[in-house]
């Protein structure tokens, strides 16, 4: 709080994630809370094809646009995307990133590479290398 102003901290993913990472302390620029939105998790209707109605296509410029997920058979380009990945008890496995566009696997299935969130910002800072898990396409929704 300043004043009657109320006030966040707000800095970009790649930044928490090293701060967390070295356990370094960062200072973030404060945003009035009138400008900060939170994602929130949660189910939605699954489209059933791309939006070609350029109406149903139109935003408020008041808030983010509320996108829904893709499967990721249907998405136009994996690599750097943040992936679901369902498992097979009916669960899910979020905070990953898509290392690799789609390929075959040695056993034949259309598959792509994934990683944590944590392991693709240390890739992109550090340089090395993420470990990658291969997941059947079937398996991933793009959020």
């Amino acid at each position: 709080m300043q004043g009657s102003r109320t006030y966040v901290p707000v800095m970009s993913e790649a930044e928490w994630y090293r701060a967390e990472a070295e356990q370094t302390e960062v200072f973030a620029p404060l945003v009035p809370v009138e400008r900060v939105w939170v994602e929130e998790l949660g189910m939605t209707a699954m489209p059933s094809g791309k939006q070609t109605d350029v109406v149903s296509r139109l935003v408020s410029l008041d808030e983010p646009p509320r996108r829904n997920p893709v499967a990721a058979l249907d998405a136009d380009a994996l690599t750097g995307r943040r992936v679901v990945q369902l498992l097979e008890d009916g669960g899910e496995r979020r905070n990953l990133r898509a290392v690799t566009e789609l390929h075959t696997s040695d056993a034949g299935d259309i598959c792509t590479r994934v990683a944590t969130e944590l392991d693709w910002y240390r890739w992109m800072w550090s340089g090395k290398t993420p470990r990658t898990l291969e997941v059947p396409v079937h398996l991933l929704w793009l959020e």
